[in-house]
C-alpha cells in the first residue's frame, strides 16, 4: 500500500504529514510510523509526525507523535504546520478550527508561508522554582502551553550546555512523572527574546519549539520582562510572535505568528 505524505517545516522544527481522514493507517501503528519515518538516518526523518483525522463537529482533528513514538497533546509549530497542510490539500479554506489532544484550535493562512495560531489558555503557573544541578542554581519557572514548559533565564545562551542541563530538569522528580520541556531563554532589547528548547520526546534540542516560545513569551511578560506582543527568535533563526492578554496572571487569547513552509512531498510504501 501507498501512503502520500508532506514533509513540511516550521521555523525549524520539521514535521511528516498524513491525511489520515479515510483510517488509511491504523492508529495502532501510530508510534511504529513515528519510529520508522522520523529516523533521520533510515528514512524521511523529522521532529514528529502528525495525523489529520476527520472530525464531526471541527474542520479536522491534529494527531501529534514525537520522534521516539510518544504521543503530545499539543505542537505550536506542529499546529501551523497541520494549518498550512490542510488548507494547501482544500481540506479548509484559509480560516479553520481543528481539535487537539489539548483542546480547540483555531488557525488562519496569512501569506504563502506565515500562519496564525490561535491557542487556548495555559494552565498551571508557578514561578521561581529552585532546581540545584551540581551546586548550579537554576531558577525555573513554569506553565502548561498544551504540554509542560519550563522556562529558564540565562545570561550566556550560546555557551550554556543545552543537552546537559536540559535533560536534568527533563526529569527533574519536581516534574515528575511526565516530565518537562525545558527553554532557555535570553533577553535581547527591542522586546525581543533568543530561545533554545531541550525538547521532551524528541530528547535533543530541536531548531525551535513552538509551544515553548509561547510559553517564553508568556513568562517573560509575567515577570515584567518584556510586553505583549513578544519577538521571538528560535535557534534556527526564524522570527515568530507572541501576543496574549494577561489580566492578573490570567493569560487569555494567546497568538503564536510564524513561518510554516511546505519542504516536498512524496509517497511512502507499508
Amino acid at each position: 500500500m501507498n501512503v502520500n505524505f508532506s514533509k513540511l517545516t516550521a521555523a525549524g522544527n520539521d514535521f511528516i504529514l498524513i491525511d489520515n481522514r479515510n483510517a488509511i493507517v491504523s492508529k495502532l501503528k501510530y508510534e511504529f510510523f513515528a519510529k520508522k519515518f522520523c529516523n533521520r538516518r533510515y528514512s524521511i526523518g523529522a521532529d514528529g509526525l502528525i495525523f489529520v483525522e476527520g472530525s464531526i463537529h471541527n474542520d479536522f482533528k491534529m494527531k501529534y507523535l514525537n520522534s521516539d513514538g510518544s504521543c503530545a497533546s499539543m505542537c505550536g509549530n506542529g499546529g501551523r504546520s497541520v494549518a498550512k497542510f490542510a488548507y494547501s490539500l482544500g481540506i479548509v479554506g484559509p480560516k479553520m478550527i481543528f481539535e487537539t489532544d489539548a483542546g480547540l484550535v483555531n488557525a488562519e493562512i496569512l501569506s504563502k508561508d506565515i500562519v496564525k495560531l490561535g491557542l487556548y489558555s495555559p494552565k498551571d503557573l508557578k514561578l521561581n522554582i529552585d532546581v540545584e544541578i551540581e551546586c548550579k542554581k537554576f531558577n525555573v519557572d513554569f506553565i502548561n502551553t498544551g504540554v509542560p514548559h519550563a522556562v529558564v533565564f540565562v545570561d550566556d545562551i550560546e555557551n550554556i550546555d543545552i543537552l546537559k542541563y536540559g535533560k536534568v530538569i527533563r526529569y527533574h522528580k519536581i516534574f515528575a512523572p511526565d516530565g518537562v520541556n525545558v527553554n532557555f531563554v535570553k533577553i535581547i532589547e527591542n522586546n525581543t527574546l533568543f530561545v533554545r528548547t531541550y525538547e521532551r520526546g524528541v530528547e535533543d534540542e530541536t531548531l525551535a519549539c513552538g509551544t515553548g516560545i509561547t510559553a517564553s513569551g508568556i513568562i517573560s511578560v509575567i515577570k515584567n520582562f518584556a510586553k505583549s506582543p513578544v519577538n521571538i527568535i528560535a535557534r534556527g533563526g526564524d522570527m515568530l510572535s507572541v501576543s496574549f492578554k494577561n489580566v492578573n496572571n490570567e493569560i487569555s487569547d494567546v497568538i503564536l505568528k510564524g513561518p510554516a513552509i511546505v519542504a516536498f512531498k512524496g509517497i511512502i510504501e507499508i
